[in-house]
């Protein structure tokens, strides 16, 4: 007879995936936003200028 979904053993073991640290593309990514600011920042005060 076949087994139905309720009689099944699900299996529910889950891979662990590798938790990697990220703390440096964070510094990366706000290092690098911060700069695209400053610049758009100060070329729209060079524009405002002229």
């Amino acid at each position: 007879m076949a087994k139905t979904e309720l009689n099944r053993k699900i299996d529910t073991e889950t891979e662990v995936e590798d938790s990697t640290n990220l703390n440096g593309t964070l510094a990366s990514v706000m290092i690098l936003g911060a700069i695209l600011i400053i610049t758009w920042v100060g070329l729209y005060m060079l524009f405002l200028s002229r």
